[in-house]
């Protein structure tokens, strides 16, 4: 089976906003209502459904926030699906989707955080790609050079096309602006200077220079799904990637005693078996009594003989690169520069 991609958006599609986890809360309904508006401006309809406006630790009950998101995956005239955040419970939705029946036709799902627990699945069960990008809430600010926003990933996708993203050697440092009172910030402070590093062992400025189909999300919620119907990467990996798997992990909050566990846990299902390096994000997550996030990778993953990087923005640190999930990939490293170069071939 090949990778199936969506069709690129086109100016006039509809963009739907689903809250598959949780919702916002009224304080922050003003950003939600910019966000959509940022969207609008950039020439797709936006159509909000029931739950991005309900807060708490989930926006519905498990079946509304299922059939409000199979209702917008399956609806022809939706080319994408934007949740504003992520959340804590998108497990709830995973044994109430119809997989298939998103696959008919496919359209973007994306986003990154919780969502990563439904968009893996779709594209391991199915081979349909999805977009881990930026959510709605973060859709306003502006990208810096050399990145790419979800919109322009999903505009421009066509067959075979490359997308070229290079890592901007800074980051921003502290935490959320405040959305409250500045529901129009569009701005990050990348106030911190930082580059990918690598942790196999090797020469850091040996350089790296492999390919492989992305896979990947949060590392919190996309572990629990090893060794179940969900989180399959050997089986996809088998029959999608010959040319071998590019695993990315963005490592949230766990310590890194956790993060070292699940790892081990994902190795034993499978996850590693195929692949040509391993990206791991930079992070604020904290170290264990001096067993250290890096530490945990090089535990777990030390010895597979693949190039292990980290540091890399494929997590909650802003900026974020937009990483297709089934996607063929080239990952470029060195001293000089870090590139990710994918393209959407079947």
């Amino acid at each position: 089976m090949t990778i199936r991609y969506p069709r690129p958006l086109r100016p006039g599609d509809t963009i739907g906003v689903t809250a598959p986890s949780s919702g916002v809360e009224p304080p922050l309904h003003r950003r939600l209502l910019h966000a959509a508006d940022v969207v609008r401006a950039k020439g797709y309809d936006v159509r909000v459904g029931e739950t991005p406006t309900r807060g708490g630790i989930v926006s519905a009950p498990a079946d509304v926030r299922a059939a409000e998101l199979s209702a917008m995956l399956t609806d022809p005239g939706v080319r994408a699906v934007v949740p504003p955040w992520g959340g804590e419970l998108a497990t709830d939705l995973l044994g109430r989707l119809d997989w298939e029946a998103f696959a008919a036709d496919p359209t973007w799902l994306v986003g990154f955080s919780d969502t990563s627990t439904l968009q893996l699945p779709l594209t391991l069960r199915t081979g349909v790609a999805t977009l881990h990008g930026q959510n709605l809430m973060d859709t306003p600010y502006d990208v810096p050079a050399g990145v790419l926003g979800w919109w322009d990933v999903a505009a421009s996708a066509q067959p075979g096309e490359a997308l070229v993203q290079r890592s901007p050697r800074r980051f921003r440092s502290h935490g959320w602006d405040d959305y409250e009172n500045e529901p129009e910030v569009s701005t990050w402070t990348l106030d911190a200077e930082g580059s990918w590093l690598r942790l196999d062992g090797v020469d850091p400025a040996a350089p790296v220079d492999v390919q492989g189909r992305l896979v990947g999300g949060c590392l919190e919620t996309v572990s629990l799904l090893a060794g179940t119907p969900f989180g399959d990467v050997r089986a996809f990996a088998a029959e999608h990637a010959p040319e071998g798997l590019v695993v990315y992990l963005d490592v949230l909050e766990w310590e890194a005693l956790e993060v070292g566990r699940a790892l081990w846990a994902m190795r034993h299902a499978g996850w590693f078996d195929a692949a040509s390096a391993v990206l791991v994000s930079r992070t604020h997550a904290p170290d264990s009594d001096g067993f250290t996030q890096h530490d945990a990778v090089r535990d777990a993953l030390g010895d597979l003989d693949i190039p292990l990087l980290a540091e890399v923005e494929c997590g909650h640190l802003p900026p974020y690169l937009a990483l297709v999930n089934g996607a063929l990939a080239r990952v470029q490293h060195g001293p000089e520069e870090s590139v990710i170069t994918q393209r959407l071939v079947p």
